[in-house]
């Protein structure tokens, strides 16, 4: 301490202009100069009002420093002779090879060490790399995002502001029991009616979606090495989920009538069975019957656990809804989830899962005990939205809307490739259909050249679990497009496909 003059050191660190006030700067400054051992172990510091003085400026700001250094343990006092410099070596032991970092321009930092970015873990890195949510969640062609701005703010409003005059205290503390019972009463009166859904309210998990909806069931049903059957192309999130669960995944794949195990896969018992039947994702065709029987009779003879997901059953577009796999299950061997974000809006988070009688008790107990439920006053203006009916007409709206929009987009497609150079598939339910392409073309750099021109959409072959298996094409949404729009939307990415088409003529004539 004898060379080193702290007030010489404070005030040439010390920004008079900056956002932070000048006694956390202050104490910032000493705490750091601990750190890097400008100021050693065991020396002492200038009375406050002598480091006041020397600086010019008020001891009360260097009485704060002080004392908030002295209860982080930084500093300790003796009576009658001062502040003193604690042993920290602790602390310093968690960050080796300490290099002072550089002063930033507006003094809210100071001199410290340089810190390396941690370091994932094997799972954590697998999980980051393999990560599929886009930055973009709105507009020509983002697949799975329903338009929102048609939803019924007004009527929505009008039930949340009475449901928020006087709100139940319940509601306001942790949720118990599964969710509110209202929301599970109208939840299993509109899955019964609408997707033959065999369960009792009290079966029903509320979530905040499909996500949390399969994790789940993953930490209560799986211990990691299980294997799980996914089907191939996938959803990437439940794919994702299900490895950073420490499953092995045995992708399986997929033909004209679903999901299609062969022999061999049979041989090995499978904890797991990820399904999407009623509309496969991303591919859009539904599960025959009889593969439907097959998959029952596999699951209930080896105890394995099937969970379907049933994304957007709602919203088809020739015939009725097809009944869900749930309800021809006599083994209790699925477990079926939901979620309104497809029927409602995204941002709403909130799904359910339907869960055999057997494991109710063990899934509420998981749900609390992992998740801490809560958002009872938004489940109870959800609950309300049903019972008056007002859930049932806007999915009415929204199909018929979303079914122009569907016929617009296979218009625009049959007007800019008359000669079928490409091929619209699984477009009879659902927000997406997918647009199939000759094998020679890249679809991943198609999609991001079209993302330089705004148009957002989804490389098919990202999907497949299997590179040699993945095929070439593009996933577009066209729910949350206008009519007007999708025309001039569909004209750009037509243009970029025409490109990436042309490349193999080029080549062949070369």
């Amino acid at each position: 301490m004898q060379n080193f003059d702290l007030a010489d050191y404070l005030l040439q660190h010390l920004n008079q202009g900056g956002a932070l006030p000048q006694n956390r700067q202050l104490y910032r400054l000493i705490r750091q100069a601990i750190l890097d051992k400008i100021l050693p172990i065991h020396s002492r510091l200038p009375a406050s009002r002598e480091l006041a003085r020397e600086m010019g400026i008020a001891r009360n700001t260097v009485m704060y420093a002080y004392e908030q250094l002295i209860a982080e343990g930084y500093l300790h006092t003796r009576k009658g002779s001062g502040s003193f410099v604690a042993d920290t070596l602790s602390e310093t032991l968690l960050n080796p090879g300490q290099k002072k970092r550089s002063k930033k321009t507006d003094g809210d930092s100071v001199p410290s060490s340089s810190i390396t970015p941690p370091a994932l873990s094997k799972r954590g890195n697998k999980l980051v790399a393999q990560a599929g949510a886009a930055a973009q969640q709105w507009g020509a062609f983002v697949p799975g995002v329903p338009d929102v701005s048609q939803f019924p703010y007004a009527v929505w409003n009008k039930i949340q502001s009475k449901l928020w005059r006087k709100p139940e205290i319940s509601s306001l503390t942790y949720s118990q029991g599964g969710g509110l019972p209202a929301l599970r009463v109208a939840i299993a009166d509109y899955l019964k009616g609408a997707r033959s859904v065999v369960c009792e309210p009290e079966q029903i998990i509320i979530t905040n979606g499909t996500h949390q909806s399969i994790d789940l069931c993953l930490r209560l049903l799986s211990d990691p090495g299980d294997i799980a059957w996914i089907e191939d192309p996938c959803y990437w999130g439940a794919r994702n989920l299900l490895l950073a669960s420490g499953l092995q995944l045995r992708p399986i794949a997929v033909d004209a009538e679903g999901m299609n195990p062969k022999d061999e896969d049979k041989k090995v018992v499978q904890r797991f069975i990820f399904v999407t039947p009623s509309h496969q994702y991303p591919l859009g065709m539904v599960m025959s019957l009889s593969r439907r029987r097959s998959l029952l009779e596999y699951a209930a003879h080896y105890g394995s656990w099937i969970i379907e997901d049933d994304y957007d059953s709602e919203f088809r577009y020739k015939g009725r809804p097809l009944a869900c796999l749930q309800g021809m299950d006599s083994a209790e061997r699925v477990l079926y989830m939901g979620t309104f974000s497809k029927t409602m809006f995204p941002g709403l988070r909130l799904g359910y899962l339907v869960v055999p009688p057997g494991l109710t008790p063990a899934f509420i107990t998981g749900m609390e005990e992992l998740y801490r439920s809560g958002q009872e006053t938004l489940q109870a203006c959800m609950a309300e939205f049903m019972r008056l009916s007002y859930y049932h007409a806007h999915i009415r709206r929204m199909r018929l809307l979303y079914g122009t929009r569907l016929e617009r987009l296979q218009n625009e497609i049959k007007r800019h490739f008359p000669k079928g150079e490409v091929q619209a598939t699984g477009s009879d339910a659902g927000l997406h259909l997918t647009l199939r392409l000759p094998a020679h073309c890249k679809d991943q750099e198609i999609a991001k050249a079209a993302l330089k021109q705004g148009i957002a959409s989804r490389a098919l072959s990202s999907y497949f679990h299997s590179t040699e298996q993945a095929m070439a094409g593009l996933v577009l949404g066209y729910a949350s497009v206008s009519e007007d729009e999708i025309i001039t939307a569909f004209a750009k990415l037509a243009a970029v496909i025409r490109e990436h088409l042309s490349m193999k003529i080029t080549a062949n004539a070369v």
